[in-house]
């Protein structure tokens, strides 16, 4: 009896220490899954306030100019800060933020790198006050020379209480850190950092972000799109943008970047096979994401993006080119002067040095290579030359004008074939001698940029 009482014993002690066991795994196994601990969550971007009094810090108050990411923005400097010291003449301030480092969501983009940008943004736009603060006692700037280092302060409207967002960005894992530990606000920014990691969120969780696709191709804009366009040569890339015009079985497709002030496009081919679903999809003003490969067009002499695919049975499919907003965005006929054309202009691209470290560059190119792909519009430009396409093809008919601009510069544009209201070819006697404003899409024929002009409404006599 006593022997089968120690047998029962050690059944129900081995029971217990099985559940025991059972438990801690679980436990562990949902902590390491995604399921957020129960801790209690503390609001670290609260426990630091901004000292206006403080002189171991420097501060100004200024205006956003422009947003570019989770962690960079770009403000209006007070006016008679501009010019002084290291600040520059234009008026800008290019901030970065410190102790912070967001997913990209320029460029090549990252997941949560949406999410960050968006957070800053909505926080600064509903502002009624913000408020940049260095960390030492002077305006430092980073490794590129060109960005502030700087800690972000805002108010919100009904508040009279500065928030730090900074510190905003690492405790709703919107960021990883960097030096945070270093910093001013170094104890806050560490904690807010532990925390984040504890309770799982969004960097930190292994939950996949809504707002980023999970497909097979390179996640960029187009702005990176056309400044590294060799590089991206025949692989898959997948971006956003506005269409702006049809043409010929294709669109073209762009969108703005705040930080050059331009616009940046290419042009689309869906082909034959995708025109049933395709064209729902990519109709004029439509916002839109492009999935596809880029392709060398020889005979056009640049690139385009190509092998669509678009299942209406699978929407969500990340392969597909997805209808994103379906209110109507006209094209942007960015009004541009013809020496702006013809110029060269200077562009800052921010890139990754041997050490891993975003540096900043600047490329001096061609304007219009910049443009390729984008709407834009000229005044007054006088045609002096014009010849009609005659070689027995469907583009019999079409015209080559050469313009000249009131400072000297010529331009030429290129229709397809153009007809009235009734039905009649226009020639190019319709234009020879006049003064035009122009509308259309920047194209290269020959080695030679041109404006390419796919409606006779784009073309406007006006002397």
């Amino acid at each position: 009896m006593k022997k089968k009482f120690l047998s029962l014993f050690s059944l129900l002690f081995a029971a217990i220490l099985s559940c025991g066991v059972m438990a801690a795994c679980d436990e562990e196994e949902s902590s390491a899954g995604g399921n957020s601990p129960q801790i209690e969550q503390v609001d670290y971007a609260g426990t630091v306030s901004l000292d206006m009094a403080s002189t171991t810090t420097q501060k100004m108050e200024v205006t956003v100019k422009s947003y570019i990411d989770g962690d960079t923005t770009h403000f209006n400097l007070p006016k008679n800060i501009a010019g002084t010291g290291n600040f520059a003449d234009t008026g800008i301030l290019k901030a970065r933020y410190l102790a912070v480092n967001t997913p990209e969501s320029t460029g090549k983009i990252e997941e949560w790198g949406k999410k960050a940008s968006n957070f800053t943004k909505e926080k600064l736009q509903n502002a009624t006050s913000i408020v940049l603060e260095t960390d030492g006692v002077n305006w430092e700037v980073d490794s590129t020379g060109d960005r502030h280092l700087v800690w972000v302060w805002y108010k919100a409207a009904g508040s009279d209480v500065y928030r730090n967002l900074n510190l905003e960005l690492l405790q709703n894992g919107l960021a990883l850190g960097s030096k945070s530990g270093e910093t001013r606000y170094g104890t806050a920014a560490v904690n807010a950092i532990n925390q984040a990691t504890q309770l799982k969120l969004h960097v930190f969780s292994r939950e996949k972000d809504p707002d980023f696709y999970y497909g097979q191709a390179y996640e960029i804009d187009l702005k990176e799109l056309r400044m590294n366009i060799d590089e991206y040569n025949g692989l898959k890339v997948a971006f956003e943008g506005y269409v702006s015009y049809y043409n010929n079985q294709g669109v073209y497709v762009e969108s703005y970047d705040e930080v050059t002030d331009m616009y940046y496009g290419v042009y689309v081919y869906y082909g034959f096979f995708l025109s049933s679903y395709g064209e729902k999809v990519l109709s004029e003003g439509n916002h839109v994401r492009i999935v596809g490969s880029v392709q060398y067009w020889e005979t056009g002499d640049s690139y385009q993006v190509a092998d669509l695919t678009y299942d209406p049975f699978d929407l969500e499919n990340p392969n597909n080119i997805q209808l994103l907003d379906k209110e109507k965005h006209p094209a942007a006929n960015h009004e541009t002067a013809a020496a702006t054309f013809n110029g060269k202009i200077d562009i800052d691209v921010t890139q990754k040095n041997e050490d891993g470290e975003e540096v900043e560059v600047t490329k001096t190119v061609d304007y219009a290579e910049m443009a390729l792909g984008t709407s834009i519009s000229m005044k007054g430009l006088k045609v002096i030359d014009a010849y009609t396409t005659n070689n027995g093809g469907d583009n019999d008919g079409a015209m080559t004008l050469t313009c000249q601009a009131a400072d000297g510069q010529i331009v030429s544009v290129r229709t397809i074939v153009l007809k009235d209201a009734d039905g009649n070819l226009i020639t190019k006697d319709d234009y020879l001698g006049k003064t035009i404003d122009v509308s259309g899409v920047v194209d290269c024929f020959d080695g030679e940029y041109q404006i390419k002009v796919f409606r006779t409404s784009s073309i406007a006599i006006v002397g």
